[in-house]
C-alpha cells in the first residue's frame, strides 16, 4: 500500500459538535490534527464558559476560570471590581474565589458588592447541589440556574444553534463519562470527569507547515479537495438533520441533499461513507436509520452493497433489543424509507403548554403554538411567532412561557 502523509486524509461531518470525538481519538492516539474553518471542541466559547463553572465549583482553586464566568452571563460585574478583588487576592496571597467569598472587606467595593455576593451565593449553592447530584444533573442546573443558553440565544443570531449544538455534544460527554464508570463499577465524580477532560482538551496549536489530518464541516470543504474522504454521521437525524427531515419545506431536504454531493466529490481516490449504529444525542443512546442519502446512492457503487444485500434476505431469529438494534442497522439499511414517526405527547406530561396556546420567548417575543413532538427526553415545539416567522426549536432551550 503506497505511504501517506497525514494531510492526505480529511474528515467531514455536517456540524461543529460532531469534532469533539474525533478530535479525542486523535489526541489518544497521537494523530496530530487541524480544525479548518472552526475552533478546536475544548476551546469553543460556550465549552470553555461552561468547564469553568464545573472548575470553580469543583474546588475553586482554579483563578482563570473563576475570572471567566464571574460576569458570564452578564451580572454587571466590571473590570474595575475584578481588579480590586484580584488585587486582595493578591495581598493576601489566597485565592480569588476566597477573595469573592469575603468581598465584603474588599477596599471600594461599594455597590457591586451585592452582585458579587450573589455570584458567590450561586457558585456555593451549585457546590452543595453536586454533592448529591451527578456530573450531567450538575451540568443541567448550571445551564437552567444561570440562564446561560437564554443569553446565547439573545447574543447570537447566526452562531446560536451551532452553539448549543456544542452544549449539547458537551453534556454528551459527560453522560459518557458516567457509563464508562458505571460499566467499570468505580463512582463518577466531577473531579474525575474534568480530570479526563484534561487530557484532551489541553491541545496546542499546530504549525501551518505540519501533517495533519485535516477535520472541517461540510461548508467549510467546499472548494477543496483530499485523496483520502471520510464523510462521518450519514444517519436519519444528524445528515440530514431531523429539523429538515420535519420541515415543511422540501427545499431545504434538497440543500441537504446538496450538501452531502459536495462531501462525495472532495475525495479525489477514495471515499468512505460512515454512520453510527448508536449514537449520544441530547444525553441518550439513540439507534438512528441509516441517512436516506445512502440509501439512494446506487448499490453497485458501494464497496459493502453485496454484504447489506445478502443480510437482507436473512431471517432474523428474536433477540434482544439491542440486538435488534443492531440487525435492523444492516439488514434493513437500504429499504424504503418510511416517513418520519411523530411521537404524541403523553397528556399532562408536556412542556407546560398545548398546540394553540399564546407563548413568549425572550427573543422571538409573542407567538402561537402549531406543533408539539416529542423526542427523547424533550419536545421538539413549533411556534408561528407574530413577528419572527415560524420557528422550530427545544424546549428545553426555548423557555417558552405561557401567556394566559
Amino acid at each position: 500500500m503506497e505511504k501517506r502523509e497525514y494531510k492526505d486524509f480529511a474528515i467531514l461531518y455536517r456540524t461543529n459538535a460532531q469534532s469533539r470525538i474525533f478530535e479525542e481519538k486523535m489526541v489518544v492516539s497521537n494523530v496530530p490534527y487541524k480544525i479548518v474553518g472552526g475552533v478546536n471542541f475544548y476551546a469553543r466559547r460556550e465549552i470553555k464558559d461552561l468547564l469553568a463553572y464545573l472548575k470553580t465549583v469543583d474546588n475553586g482553586k482554579d483563578d482563570l476560570a473563576v475570572r471567566r464566568i464571574i460576569n458570564v452571563p452578564k451580572r454587571g460585574i466590571g473590570l474595575t471590581t475584578i481588579g480590586r478583588v484580584q488585587d486582595y487576592a493578591t495581598e493576601r496571597e489566597i485565592s480569588f474565589y476566597e477573595a469573592i467569598l469575603a468581598a465584603g472587606s474588599v477596599p471600594g467595593i461599594g455597590r457591586a458588592l451585592g452582585k458579587i455576593e450573589s455570584f458567590a451565593a450561586l457558585i456555593e449553592h451549585f457546590k452543595a447541589e453536586g454533592e448529591r447530584m451527578s456530573v450531567a444533573e450538575l451540568m443541567d442546573e448550571i445551564i437552567d440556574a444561570t440562564g446561560y443558553v437564554e443569553e446565547l440565544q439573545a447574543d447570537s443570531d447566526e452562531e446560536a444553534e451551532s452553539r448549543l449544538e456544542n452544549i449539547e455534544e458537551l453534556r454528551n460527554k459527560i453522560v459518557a463519562y458516567e457509563e464508562s464508570c458505571e460499566a467499570e463499577d468505580e463512582k463518577s465524580t466531577l473531579s474525575g470527569f474534568l480530570e479526563q477532560v484534561a487530557l484532551v482538551a489541553d491541545i496546542d496549536s499546530l504549525d501551518e507547515e505540519t501533517d495533519y489530518v485535516v477535520l472541517m464541516t461540510l461548508h467549510s470543504a467546499k472548494g477543496l479537495e483530499f485523496p483520502h474522504v471520510y464523510l462521518a454521521g450519514l444517519e436519519d437525524g444528524i445528515f440530514p438533520s431531523y429539523m429538515t427531515i420535519t420541515a415543511d419545506d422540501p427545499a431545504e431536504l434538497e440543500e441537504e441533499r446538496r450538501l452531502c454531493y459536495v462531501g462525495i466529490t472532495r475525495a479525489k481516490e477514495n471515499l468512505t461513507l460512515t454512520c453510527a449504529r448508536r449514537r449520544m444525542v441530547h444525553g441518550e443512546t439513540q439507534y438512528n436509520k441509516m441517512s436516506r442519502f445512502l440509501k439512494e446512492i446506487p448499490l453497485s457503487l458501494l464497496s459493502t452493497g453485496a454484504l447489506f444485500k445478502k443480510e437482507q434476505t436473512e431471517e432474523e431469529p428474536k433477540v434482544s433489543t439491542y440486538r435488534q438494534a443492531k440487525q435492523a442497522f444492516a439488514t434493513k439499511a437500504f429499504a424504503a424509507t418510511k416517513p418520519a414517526q411523530q411521537f404524541t405527547v403523553t397528556k399532562g406530561k408536556g412542556p407546560g403548554y398545548d398546540v394553540g396556546d399564546r407563548v413568549r420567548h425572550i427573543k422571538f417575543g409573542e407567538g402561537l403554538v402549531t406543533q408539539i413532538t416529542e423526542g427523547g427526553r424533550d419536545y421538539e415545539v413549533t411556534v408561528d411567532f407574530d413577528t419572527a416567522g415560524t420557528k422550530k426549536m427545544f424546549a428545553m432551550f426555548a423557555k417558552l412561557q405561557k401567556i394566559d
